[in-house]
């Protein structure tokens, strides 16, 4: 008993008859085109076999009304498959052999293929708004990305101190505040940022101002030879780094 496989490969509009003239030329024989309602469109599966393979090309979410070539010039069987395509799904094919013109089927409704039920409908409507609600979601998370970044590149005493050498911290750190802040506009996150930046840095030179006070209060303890010792050291370590500092940057 001979085998018998199938395969499934797309095919562009635009190339259909390029391709079925291909076919006829290579020897295979055309079995049927088919039309298939999606919801991005209707698809059109044109089936060619061949040694005991169905090859099967798949025209993907032609959008209603459409019109693509006719293949009948290259094998007349599917005036049949066109003519029906025409009368059920609204598709039209240029330079059909035999074309009835819209009488192949009398159909009380238009294009009836292409009718859904209310449910089908609905349900078809919500996914649409949950699709268009996700990528709008998408690209206000990309848009507040963006202005972290400029805030980041903007403000570089977000870099922060007492987690690490040079870690880059995010402004907050909490969840629930990121999570709202991703859902905002992104001008309106990058103030809240900057915000949230400043209230950082005024702890920081606060905390800063605590550590000098406490400093001057055991060097003014200290014999005024040794205090002065340790004054020059911490002003030449400030140097370095104000140096080291300057060097990076050029």
């Amino acid at each position: 008993m001979a085998r018998f496989s199938q395969e499934f490969t797309p095919l562009a509009a635009d190339a259909i008859h390029e391709d079925a003239a291909a076919r006829k030329a290579d020897g295979w024989r055309y079995v049927q085109t088919l039309a298939v309602n999606t919801e991005d469109g209707i698809d059109l599966i044109y089936s060619y076999m061949r040694d005991g393979l169905l090859e099967n090309r798949i025209v993907k979410a032609l959008p209603p009304h459409a019109t693509v070539p006719s293949v009948t010039d290259e094998f007349l069987a599917a005036f049949v498959f066109e003519n029906e395509i025409h009368d059920l799904f609204g598709i039209s094919f240029e330079g059909l052999a035999i074309d009835f013109g819209g009488n192949f089927y009398r159909v009380a409704q238009p294009e009836p293929m292409t009718i859904i039920s209310p449910e089908l409908k609905a349900a078809r409507e919500k996914a649409a708004k949950l699709a268009a609600a996700k990528a709008a979601k998408a690209e206000r998370a990309e848009k507040a990305g963006e202005a972290q970044a400029e805030f980041l590149a903007a403000h570089p005493e977000a870099k922060a101190a007492g987690t690490g050498a040079g870690k880059v911290l995010k402004p907050s750190d909490d969840e629930a505040v990121e999570a709202k802040l991703a859902g905002m506009d992104p001008e309106k996150v990058a103030r809240v940022r900057a915000a949230i930046a400043a209230k950082a840095k005024k702890a920081a030179e606060a905390e800063q101002a605590a550590k000098d006070a406490e400093l001057e209060a055991k060097l003014a303890a200290m014999d005024p030879e040794k205090a002065a010792k340790v004054r020059a050291a911490m002003e030449a370590k400030a140097a370095r780094a104000a140096a080291a500092g300057a060097k990076e940057g050029e």
